[in-house]
């Protein structure tokens, strides 16, 4: 072992075998990710563009466009292979950055292009997000999870940083439109290394039991099968994965009231659009550089000790917090220190411990019901909470008022996480316990 894989392996609990695809993993995470924080900034202003009382029509317009996508994504799980699947997603998604750059850069229908490419943002990162999680649920186990998931975590945080810096940096030399293609130049790169990581599994082995049929399903080479809405049934039948789904949900109605709470904090605190991209920007910037630290020193052990329930439970505490502050003072450096704080938690612990979740089920459950509880749901309840938001303003309240009604529902949403952790664990002892007596009756 040379020196770097022993320093790896004493700071994160990585086996020799698992590094190549662990490094792969990593550097492919942090591309698609310096990818979108590329384009995050501009649908924010975008979105502040188009006039907050749009936003409900643009959070509409996202599910329903992810209503056509996920029955379209699911057709294609059940027939190409995980090999093939995967870079299609992406260089479908890097073809339509190409399309919107030359619509941007020869200001075509500017008004009509920010909506749609809002809404298009929307999707790409929920699909290709949740593609790349897929594939960490495919390949590595729960045990593994709680190891290296924190690290791999890191990857994409160290990726948002540079996407974030690139915007900051460049969005005033090279333009907006041109940002796009840089984004699509680093959307290939994390093809190249999903492809990479797809080579190295042919030596990635475990040694522990997979939910599910044989070694040979496991391939990527392997079709899944079964038909384009079968993911909802699979959702609909499982209570751990109806439980996943409504943390989802909740987690969708948090991030809504503290997003259109935002906007209205934002746009009174400047007019400017490239100040307020700025905010934006730096706001991104300083919230992942505290989550890259915790990724790479905490996030791993913190899981191992705690479980993935308490983890995830992290951020519905730090949302409860955050709202109740938002309450006492609806200001600028509030909602910026909420924004940062909930990032962390998120990325930090609970976004890793959710996808540990999804290691301990089978696996057309990963590639459907996963994709529906990661798009549809999230941008369904994305609709409800933004119209909820909206009546909950027309009928007279504040963004003080709003957020008061949203401790209580924090609360809930901490005790959920508790519950789906306890299942996960006796999911994973489970599956350990049948892959022991499997291995003695060999």
């Amino acid at each position: 072992m040379n020196r770097f894989a022993l320093y790896l392996s004493n700071a994160i609990d990585v086996k020799a075998h698992e590094i190549r695809a662990l490094l792969w993993a990593f550097v492919y995470f942090f591309f698609l990710l310096a990818s979108y924080y590329i384009l995050r900034p501009l649908r924010d202003e975008m979105g502040i563009a188009a006039g907050r009382e749009n936003l409900q029509w643009l959070f509409t317009a996202t599910f329903f466009a992810l209503l056509v996508a996920s029955p379209v994504y699911a057709y294609a799980t059940s027939r190409l292979p995980r090999a093939r699947l995967i870079p299609w997603v992406y260089h479908f998604f890097a073809l339509n950055l190409v399309a919107f750059w030359a619509l941007l850069f020869f200001e075509y229908e500017k008004a009509a292009v920010a909506k749609v490419f809002f809404v298009w943002v929307s999707v790409f990162v929920l699909f290709a997000v949740s593609v790349f999680w897929t594939f960490m649920a495919d390949l590595f186990q729960s045990e593994q999870g709680k190891r290296l998931f924190g690290f791999i975590a890191a990857g994409g945080t160290a990726g948002t940083m540079l996407g974030s810096s690139i915007t900051v940096g460049l969005s005033a030399i090279i333009g907006v439109a041109s940002l796009l293609l840089v984004a699509a130049f680093l959307l290939e790169c994390a093809i190249f290394c999903a492809w990479r990581l797809e080579r190295s599994t042919r030596e990635f082995s475990s040694g522990q039991p997979r939910p599910g049929a044989a070694a040979a399903v496991q391939s990527p080479q392997a079709k899944i099968g079964g038909g384009m809405f079968d993911g909802l049934l699979l959702l609909l039948k499982s209570p751990y994965l109806s439980g996943i789904a409504i943390w989802v949900a909740l987690l969708s109605l948090a991030q809504t009231f503290l997003y259109f709470i935002q906007q209205d904090v934002v746009r009174n605190a400047s007019t400017d659009p490239a100040t307020r991209t700025q905010i934006f920007a730096a706001m991104d910037l300083g919230g992942n550089i505290l989550t890259l630290l915790i990724q790479l020193v905490v996030t791993g052990e913190l899981i191992k000790r705690l479980g993935a329930g308490k983890a995830a439970a992290c951020l519905p505490l730090v949302f409860a917090l955050g709202f109740a502050a938002a309450c006492v003072a609806p200001v600028l450096g509030v909602i910026v220190a909420f924004q940062v704080l909930q990032r962390v938690a998120n990325f930090g612990f609970s976004n890793p411990a959710r996808e540990i979740m999804f290691t301990v089920v089978e696996r057309e459950e990963k590639y459907k019901a996963k994709n529906i509880i990661d798009t549809a749901v999230l941008r369904g309840g994305d609709v409800v909470w933004s119209w909820t938001f909206t009546g909950l303003r027309a009928a007279g309240l504040t963004a003080s008022w709003i957020a008061a009604l949203a401790v209580p529902v924090a609360l809930a949403w901490m005790a959920l996480s508790l519950w789906l952790g306890r299942s996960q664990e006796a999911r994973s002892n489970q599956l350990q316990a049948n892959g022991t007596r499997e291995g003695g009756k060999a």
